[in-house]
């Protein structure tokens, strides 16, 4: 388990690495191009990683594999997990809130 997790960090490494040298070239032009084609590609980017990732919580979420374990696994919290599993992956400024009773002003169904 040690040596897979020196393996997972030497690869999430060389990412940083890689744009730690583009952050230092020293052309201000050609940093600036560089920097762009690196913004055009991320978004798709982070999608597909984001579905590998909640691919893999789901499989082990099938298996019942608790929250925390697998949170402690991936070095994330606990409500990371629950939320790749529900599929949200915004800010908590744009998370939809929870309508509220008109009666009671609170959340939930008030016939439950």
């Amino acid at each position: 388990m040690a040596d897979e997790q020196a393996g997972v960090d030497e690869e999430a490494q060389r990412v940083f690495d890689a744009l730690d040298d583009l952050m230092a070239m020293e052309d201000e032009g050609a940093r600036a191009r560089a920097i762009s084609a690196v913004l055009r590609r991320q978004q798709d980017l982070i999608k597909r990683l984001s579905g590998v990732r909640r691919d893999y919580v789901l499989k082990q979420r099938a298996a019942k594999v608790s929250v925390r374990k697998l949170a402690a696994e991936l070095e994330v919290s606990p409500s990371t997990i629950q939320d790749i599993e529900r599929g949200y992956s915004g800010s908590g400024k744009t998370r939809p809130r929870k309508e509220k009773d008109d009666a009671t002003g609170s959340g939930g169904d008030a016939d439950a």
